[in-house]
């Protein structure tokens, strides 16, 4: 495609993804459906320019009020910076002048909120947890995107083997530092062809949601729930851990995320995964459980803050207002899945968020609230289920506190109980 087409179609996308009225990677897609012709190469650069402005968007913002034209077309344009070719054969002599203005602008010297391209409300609640060091640390992992991380699935392959066909390949690939289970790839290449995707030995699965699932730490022939399925990812790391046996409950209230499942649980091997939709916490199906299960898993829907480096649009689309909303779902749910435990169960309760009100607010609210229930140090734990060095993503309290500038993971908070006899 021409660098002139391409900057046409790029605009156009960051049009799209900056009305912040659906989820970025809905836009993405939607917009490649409508552009078929795409070529792959051209639908990564599409996504990554769009995501970097998403990521960089006040700051761009910002340095775009000098330029002119288009606001979404010079926001491409400081997307495309590096990129010689497209821009050289795509932007004219006056953008590219303006570019080299913008590049030569010392941004050290820029006020905060331009540096750390963050809504100020989310700004103050993490530098209310962090030092000025973790915080510009933390920012900058933001800033950049994730690694590619996988999830072996032991029922048909072993890690060193699944190593072995990915260098094969010329894929470049490491154990993850924690996770006995996973293995990361920098970049994004393409493995939905490849035998270990499609025969089922590795699923796409973030480190730190792979340290839930081993948190959760279920044993053969057990009862198991996991209370907010969606697709179904932590699923199928339980149903693993099981070995197949047992009975695994796979909740959702949304028939299309488990229809999700249904793929990935055919190429998983397993067949003790129970899927069922519920109308809500309080689901007579849910209800028929009680007091009947050896451990829950509650992934609570959450405000996904932790996941900036995927999603950055959530940090434009998610409000302080919403996240008081999700606290209160958060509370009812966690209480009504507590209610399925026998004794001696296990409950853990996590979300992909990096703010106290969603995490540890949650849990020690439960705690007060639930004598019943005991609250197990997170890294003894992990150390259980055989996870390295677990003493790093445990907070003094003993909950799982996972930050993506210390961890390299998405950011994860989960506290774990055991039912007492």
């Amino acid at each position: 495609m021409h660098p002139n087409a391409l900057l046409d179609l790029t605009t156009q996308l960051v049009r799209e993804v900056l009305k912040l009225d659906a989820p970025a990677d809905s836009i993405v897609s939607y917009f490649f459906r409508q552009h078929k012709a795409l070529g792959q190469r051209e639908r990564h650069a599409l996504a990554e320019t769009a995501y970097a402005v998403l990521r960089q968007r006040l700051l761009w913002a910002n340095l775009a009020q000098s330029g002119h034209g288009p606001q979404e077309r010079r926001l491409a344009l400081l997307a495309w910076q590096g990129q010689e070719h497209i821009l050289k054969n795509g932007a004219t002599a006056d953008e590219l002048g303006w570019l080299q203005r913008t590049a030569a602008i010392d941004r050290s010297n820029l006020a905060d909120k331009l540096r750390h391209n963050l809504p100020d409300w989310l700004a103050n609640r993490l530098r209310d947890q962090l030092d000025d060091e973790n915080f510009w640390a933390l920012v900058a992992t933001f800033s950049a995107s994730a690694p590619l991380d996988l999830r072996v699935n032991t029922q048909k392959a072993k890690r060193e083997a699944v190593l072995e066909a990915l260098a094969a390949a010329q894929i470049a690939a490491e154990p993850t530092p924690y996770s006995p289970l996973g293995i990361r790839i920098p970049g994004k290449p393409a493995l939905q062809k490849m035998p270990v995707y499609t025969e089922g030995h590795v699923e796409v699965q973030d480190e730190g949601s792979q340290l839930l699932a081993l948190l959760t730490n279920p044993k053969r022939g057990e009862m198991v729930v996991d209370f907010c399925a969606g697709a179904g990812g932590k699923t199928l790391a339980l149903g693993a851990l099981m070995r197949n046996t047992g009975r695994l409950y796979a909740f959702d209230i949304s028939a299309h995320r488990l229809d999700n499942l249904k793929p990935r649980l055919a190429r998983s091997g397993l067949s003790n995964v129970y899927s069922t939709q519920i109308a809500h916490e309080n689901d007579d199906r849910i209800k028929r459980l009680r007091g009947k299960i050896d451990r829950v898993l509650v992934d609570a829907p959450c405000s996904g803050l932790g996941t900036l480096r995927r999603n950055p649009d959530l940090k434009w689309r998610q409000s302080p207002k919403a996240i008081d909303e999700l606290q209160a779902k958060q509370t009812a749910i966690l209480a009504s899945a507590a209610r399925l435990l026998k004794p001696g169960g296990r409950l853990v309760y996590a979300t992909c968020s990096i703010i106290p009100d969603e995490n540890e607010g949650i849990a020690d609210a439960f705690t007060a609230a639930h004598p019943e229930f005991e609250l197990i140090n997170a890294a003894e734990a992990l150390e259980a289920a055989g996870v390295s060095r677990a003493g790093e993503l445990v907070s003094p309290a003993g909950h799982l506190r996972l930050w993506p500038h210390k961890h390299a993971t998405d950011g994860f908070y989960a506290a774990v109980w055991q039912r007492k006899d």
